[in-house]
């Protein structure tokens, strides 16, 4: 067994020498690349409203569209695309709702993207989830439908979020 190096506590230790100014020249001082082409689809109306506002913050790769019927994609920011042609370059789908209306868009996406083996998240904008109260068309039971048509094709699932909430998951990702 090598014998021992006493260590002296005077000497700053690794994270303190890090941060000096002779070892900053190691550091990468570039900015970091994104790491995703995210695909951002607003499933119904009440959704369109929050992924437009998002959509005018700054992004590096992010996509954001709203669905209509039948695959086709409008853009928030002008023009269309096909499901398939995004999904073709996407990596990651971030489904966001507001009620259920966009349940069959759900299963559409969420099919297309575990073919391909995109990953998949949803957001469930507004409040007052359901939580086994009856409310009788209220908020709560509308956000719990949209959970409901949401949850078998959304690898992860923010029920009750808000806007911020799919801000910060965009940031994560580098979007």
């Amino acid at each position: 067994m090598a014998p021992r190096t006493p260590v002296d506590p005077g000497l700053p230790g690794s994270c303190a020498r890090a941060a000096t100014a002779a070892e900053a020249r190691y550091r990468i001082q570039r900015p970091i690349a994104p790491a995703r082409a995210p695909r951002i689809i607003a499933l119904d109306d009440g959704a369109g409203e929050v992924v437009r506002g998002v959509a005018e913050l700054e992004w590096a790769t992010a996509r954001f569209y709203t669905w209509r019927a039948a695959g086709a994609l409008h853009g928030v920011s002008g023009g269309t695309a096909t499901l398939d042609d995004e999904l073709a370059s996407a990596d990651v789908v971030v489904m966001v709702a507001t009620d259920d209306a966009g349940a069959d868009a759900a299963r559409t996406i969420g099919e297309a993207c575990f073919l391909r083996g995109i990953m998949t998240a949803g957001l469930v904008i507004g409040t007052g989830i359901n939580t086994g109260i009856a409310t009788r068309g209220g908020a709560g039971e509308t956000a719990g439908r949209a959970v409901a048509a949401l949850r078998p094709y959304a690898r992860v699932l923010l029920p009750g979020a808000d806007v911020d909430d799919l801000v910060e998951l965009l940031r994560a990702l580098r979007a």
